[in-house]
């Protein structure tokens, strides 16, 4: 899915469940931010693109939610919002 904003600075693709908190602050976050940004929720997902998300996100040691991947290579697991903030240069 992805969400229109103003600050496009930064290539930003976020994998979250559907139904968990820290996700949907997540989200609201980069919306708040007016940051453009990609997501999927992954319980969503087919079987089959599920499994190939859960394996690329254990390649890179991610075994929890959200996971918000800045231009493909700082990753952010949790809702660290200073984290974010800094990486994002907010």
């Amino acid at each position: 899915m992805k969400v229109d904003g103003e600050k496009k600075d930064h290539k930003v693709f976020m994998y979250a469940l559907s139904t968990c908190v820290w996700c949907k602050r997540t989200k609201q976050f980069l919306k708040d931010s007016a940051v453009a940004h990609e997501y999927v929720d992954v319980d969503l997902e087919d079987p089959e693109n599920k499994r190939k998300i859960e394996k690329d996100l254990a390649r890179r040691g991610c075994y929890s939610y959200p996971a918000l991947v800045i231009d493909g290579e700082k990753l952010i697991v949790g809702f660290k919002i200073d984290e974010m903030k800094e990486a994002l240069g907010l």
